[in-house]
């Protein structure tokens, strides 16, 4: 059957749009289309391919995938040697390389063209009449593996060249990389599944790209930046190669956009310190930077060793990995209890610095990488990141190599250690004691929703910790005047103003006790349904993990969390000291049955003359009653105080009860009392 031509000028505009879409995508990173738009034309395309096959074509944008698997890649000669390119790796070396170019060219200053250096795989591509024929990578400089049904799975690479104007025949190179996004999702995904991940994007991307199987390829997040080119026939480039790499985005090869065109070593050098700063940023791996003399013919007269060009160079950033030896691993622990293990490390240089520790962020990624005492391993520092380790070198594992374990006790202060199923933390249990935690926990403790100490503020906790005057947050309520006044910027007036909310701080609830003690995992809700549930501290204390799972909203990982917190002595001990020290709350009997506002959710806005609006919260959960932040056709009532905000309006419109203060306080008497509610 006929093809109608009515469907083949359709694809052929299909083909065109796409090919454009891409081109905006990939290559210029500005798209004009929203994905859902290019994913329907792109299934119109091969919508129409598979009902009439005759129109599928190489270049098509749906031949990206399908080539079958290669029992092995067949070698490529390349027409022009792909040369690599010499190193520098300080800025003394680039200045004797920028010398060797002028005395060569005899200028006092030379026009660089400057570009980050990809850390991925060196690949060529060939295009014939603008169709894309062939791809390898640089192999040896002169025989290179056949790529090309692999190259075509990359999106950012065009089957046909977009334009006009290019030579009839063009072989373009470039490096393949992979994104460090791309990388991070990749790793996630194999790891889910169960298989080995990828060391660094480097070995990813060469990984990707030499899979016999170009379906694998395809699946991988792949990405090209063009850099040069090789072979030219039929056909014309400019005079410099930074007007080559503006032509070359312009067929829809894509360059890096940080390009940039330099007079003079002063301005090379600038440009290689931005990009050094900038490579943490930056969503791709880049060792260096390379420049080039910008003029062609520049470049001709200076010529070539016998290995690479005398008309450019790389100019290496500080390495970032680095193989060195585990000596030890100590765990700290952190201002929420969190124990970090740490390697020791054989002092070793990355990225600038010597570095002699690392991180090894958990137990779980210590077991998962198999880390050992005595270990030689791969250790990799970006930026101002904390060091961590890589990979372990498994072939060079000692005999007397040491598994690294969990301790059972805190480093610090000797309290239990919990590592909860299902969690990657393990932590201190000794929240009241532990030096380690203090500063964080004090600050808690204090905090308005807690005990509400107004003035306790963290510059202030700096000092009190580190003066030693407190060493746990019962201390607080044994400070005297005279001891505030020798702090800095505290005088008379402010050392009374702290004392005396201190004291106020004495008589609170036992909700809000609970909070601040800051049991892991028990919020403000959760210590204040404890509350209702116990009646009072002493049986939670003594409660069991089923009885405090009993307790509405408590789990087990939240009853593991309490009864932890209370088997140890050192908080126990200081518990003590703070009920010594006057800390105090009414306390009442267990809960028996529904509270009278259970189910019921309130609403509070505006001011009340009676009570705080915390207070107000306090006297309704006590109740039973769940209090919201935001009205909703679900609210039962909004408690309407002096000026209002827009909860009052939106009550109305719902068409949600309100009461004003009069009535709040009946219905809270009538609910304590335990008289039915009007």
């Amino acid at each position: 059957m006929a093809v109608p031509e009515s469907i083949r000028r359709r694809v052929e505009v299909l083909r065109k749009e796409i090919d454009y879409h891409n081109y905006r995508y990939y290559v210029l990173d500005s798209p004009v289309i929203p994905d859902v738009e290019y994913d329907r034309l792109m299934e119109e395309l091969k919508r129409l391919e598979a009902q009439y096959p005759e129109l599928i074509t190489p270049d098509s944008p749906t031949q990206r995938v399908g080539a079958p698997p290669a029992k092995e890649f067949r070698q490529v000669r390349h027409a022009i040697p792909m040369l690599s390119l010499d190193n520098v790796f300080d800025e003394a070396g680039f200045r004797d390389w920028d010398r060797r170019v002028r005395e060569g060219l005899g200028q006092e200053e030379v026009e660089y063209a400057g570009e980050p250096k990809f850390d991925g795989l060196a690949v060529s591509v060939l295009y014939r009449d603008g169709l894309l024929v062939q791809a390898a990578t640089r192999g040896d400089g002169y025989v290179g593996e056949e790529i090309t049904n692999n190259v075509r799975t990359i999106k950012s690479v065009p089957l046909r060249l977009m334009g006009e104007g290019w030579p009839r025949v063009l072989e373009a190179r470039g490096e393949v990389y992979m994104p460090k996004s791309g990388f991070e999702r990749l790793n996630r995904e194999l790891e889910r599944r169960g298989e080995k991940t990828f060391a660094n994007p480097r070995n990813a991307a060469a990984g990707s790209l030499r899979q016999l199987d170009p379906n694998i390829t395809a699946q991988r997040p792949l990405d090209i930046a063009f850099y040069g080119f090789g072979l030219v026939e039929g056909g014309r480039l400019p005079e410099r190669h930074s007007e080559i790499m503006d032509r070359f985005r312009e067929w829809g090869l894509k360059s890096a956009r940080e390009r940039i065109v330099v007079r003079g070593v002063e301005q090379a050098v600038a440009y290689y310190r931005r990009m050094l700063e900038r490579r943490d940023q930056l969503d791709y791996e880049m060792d260096g930077c390379v420049f080039k003399v910008n003029r062609i013919d520049e470049q001709e007269r200076l010529g070539y060793t016998a290995r690479a060009p005398r008309w450019a160079i790389a100019y290496k950033f500080p390495a970032e990995e680095a193989i060195t030896r585990v000596l030890d691993v100590v765990w700290q622990v952190g201002r929420t209890g969190a124990l970090t293990p740490v390697a020791k490390l054989e002092p070793v240089h990355v990225g600038g610095v010597t570095v002699s520790s690392a991180t090894l962020h958990n137990i779980d990624e210590i077991r998962r990488k198999d880390v050992r005492i005595g270990d030689w391993v791969w250790v990799r520092r970006a930026g101002e990141v904390i060091p961590e380790v890589v990979r372990v070198i498994v072939e060079r594992r000692p005999a007397d190599a040491r598994v690294v374990e969990l301790p059972k006790r805190c480093p610090v202060c000797g309290s239990e250690v919990i590592k909860p199923e299902g969690e990657a933390i393990a932590r201190c249990t000794g929240g009241l004691y532990c030096p380690a935690q203090l500063k964080g926990r004090i600050l808690h403790f204090a905090s308005r929703r807690a005990m509400d100490i107004d003035g306790l503020g963290e510059k202030l906790v700096d000092q009190l910790v580190d003066r030693g005057l407190v060493k746990d947050v019962a201390d607080i309520y044994y400070l005297t005047k005279d001891q505030l006044l020798g702090l800095e910027r505290m005088g008379e007036k402010s050392a009374q103003n702290l004392l005396e909310a201190i004291e106020r701080s004495k008589r609170t609830t036992l909700a809000r006790f609970l909070y601040a003690l800051g049991i892991r995992e028990v919020g403000e809700a959760t210590a204040a349904t404890l509350a209702r549930h116990f009646g009072s501290l002493n049986r939670i204390m003594s409660a069991s993990e089923d009885e405090l799972m009993a307790v509405p909203d408590v789990g087990p990982v939240v009853a593991a969390q309490i009864r932890a917190f209370f088997r140890q002595p050192h908080n126990l001990e200081v518990i003590d000291k703070l009920k010594k020290a006057g800390v105090h709350w009414e306390e009442g009997e267990p809960q028996q049955g529904p509270k009278p506002l259970e189910g019921e959710t309130f609403v509070l806005t505006g001011a009340l003359d009676s009570m705080t609006r915390e207070e107000a919260k306090e006297r309704l959960e006590a109740l039973g009653a769940k209090v919201s932040s935001s009205v909703s056709r679900k609210t039962s009532y909004v408690v309407v105080g002096h000026d209002p905000g827009s909860k009052y309006d939106k009550a109305k419109a719902l068409g949600v009860p309100t009461l004003d203060e009069a009535a709040f306080l009946d219905l809270l008497a009538q609910a304590e009392q335990g008289r039915p509610l009007d």
